[in-house]
């Protein structure tokens, strides 16, 4: 008999029906005359009640090998359960064990385990009631991400993990090499000779995928990425990973309004799409980790974002009546505080902030007529501060050569990006969204580690 997903069994499976489960026991309770034990196979957050009586084989036996942790397969047949908070039981026929856990060595209890010490045991904590959820979450995101996407015509672009260019210019990449660290070749004037490297030319671990998703932008129209990127930033921080996944649609022939408005449908289709699928995760959430889960969720779905640019968000701020730990004056970043202010405190809601400093963006980024902002737009969110982040590109050839050399980045490593500009080029535009960042921020989790499987930071490796 093909085995069924408790989750599929507890939302319509009914009486009198043979069923068989895979999965493992969460408790066991012995009674004097059979005993009750709790199933999860990882597809709810709920437990199938598995009743076993003394007339199954090897009753005794069984039941003393059934520890928290223990997987199995069990057969039998589906009854009406007198137990308040659930429809049925399975009352088991038959059962076979394939791996004890034992108690005395096995970490997971039937208690509450912080997540700190859960880290310490990163290839069990999937067991458990929170990660779950927080993994059936992030799945439900990325398949809503890729519905948003595929039903609006984009294609899917797998951009390259090894690149030879630093995207974002901050040059916080992790190095790509074959060479031999001990005897590392040099040139006569001692600096690293690359042409005896594998790619025969300094090589790193991509920080975005965008640069690659213009090339394919400039033929499909309409191209988003998702997948892993990496920073090596050495911060050891709640909100920082050196490994974690970016989705970056970008979209020829659209200027900076199409990719506000883009980026808006974008984040309400994904809250929809993971309250209606993983409705009692996010309410678990609600209940054990942050209670406004929910009371967020339906801010960022039954709300037009407010659209103000940097110049007014930064007056706002300079009227602000708080204390801010760092300074507001037009030129500047926003920092987090004062991203939050203005979406929890000022407009409690979430807001689009546009046209941003010259200074303080991007080379691509495109320069406005003024010549001191680029069009540029930052999506705040109450709670996390910026959860987007995009721009409509430079277009236009002689700028974009400008505006490279006054970051300081050799034109010349750009030629093919440059290229773009001379042959068809196009109004575009796009923007990232940090795919953790918006797990976190959906789930209420605190720390950015708890919602990626396995995460990479200083001094962080685990597998």
């Amino acid at each position: 008999m093909a085995t069924q997903r408790i989750a599929e069994l507890l939302r319509s499976g009914q009486p009198d029906e043979t069923v068989t489960v895979q999965g493992w026991v969460r408790t066991k309770r012995e009674l004097k005359d059979f005993a009750f034990v709790e199933v999860n196979d990882g597809s709810s957050m709920a437990n199938l009640q598995v009743v076993l009586s003394p007339d199954i084989p090897d009753y005794a036996n069984l039941v003393k090998q059934l520890n928290t942790g223990t997987s199995l397969e069990v057969s039998g047949t589906l009854v009406a359960s007198p137990a308040k908070g659930q429809r049925i039981e399975l009352k088991a026929s038959t059962l076979k064990v394939y791996g004890e856990a034992n108690p005395e060595t096995y970490p997971l209890q039937k208690k509450r385990h912080s997540f700190e010490f859960l880290r310490e045991i990163g290839h069990l904590r999937a067991r458990t009631n929170t990660l779950g959820a927080v993994f059936r979450v992030r799945n439900a995101c990325a398949t809503a991400i890729h519905e948003f996407f595929q039903e609006r015509g984009f294609l899917w672009v797998h951009t390259p993990i090894i690149t030879s260019s630093d995207c974002e210019g901050a040059g916080e990449m992790f190095a790509v090499t074959s060479l031999d660290l001990k005897n590392v070749p040099v040139t006569e004037s001692k600096d690293i000779d690359y042409s005896k490297d594998f790619f025969g030319k300094p090589a790193y671990l991509t920080v975005s995928g965008q640069l690659e998703a213009e090339v394919m932008a400039m033929a499909f129209s309409n191209v988003y990425t998702f997948g892993p990127t990496f920073r090596a930033e050495n911060s050891n921080t709640s909100r920082h990973l050196a490994e974690f996944w970016m989705v970056e649609p970008e979209m020829a022939f659209c200027d900076l309004q199409g990719d506000m408005d883009l980026a808006e449908a974008f984040l309400k289709h994904i809250f929809k799409y993971v309250l209606e699928k993983c409705s009692e995760d996010m309410e678990f959430f609600n209940q054990r980790i942050d209670n406004t889960v929910l009371a967020t969720a339906d801010n960022i779905i039954n709300n037009q974002f407010e659209r103000l640019p940097y110049t007014e968000a930064i007056k706002l701020l300079e009227k602000a009546d708080k204390q801010f730990e760092y300074p507001v004056s037009w030129g500047l970043d926003l920092q987090s505080e004062h991203e939050r202010y203005l979406a929890e405190d000022l407009f409690k809601k979430p807001v689009i902030v546009t046209d941003y400093p010259v200074g303080i963006k991007a080379f691509y980024m495109r320069l406005n007529d003024d010549d001191k902002t680029v069009a540029a737009m930052d999506i705040l969110a109450p709670k996390i501060g910026e959860i987007i982040g995009g721009s409509q590109r430079e277009e236009r050839l002689e700028v974009l050569e400008r505006r490279l050399k006054a970051q300081g980045l050799d034109v010349e490593n750009y030629w093919w990006y440059l290229d773009l500009r001379r042959f068809g080029t196009v109004p575009h535009a796009g923007f990232g969204l940090g795919f953790e960042r918006l797990v976190q921020f959906m789930t209420g989790m605190q720390n950015i580690r708890d919602v990626i499987p396995f995460p990479r930071a200083p001094l962080t490796i685990e597998f």
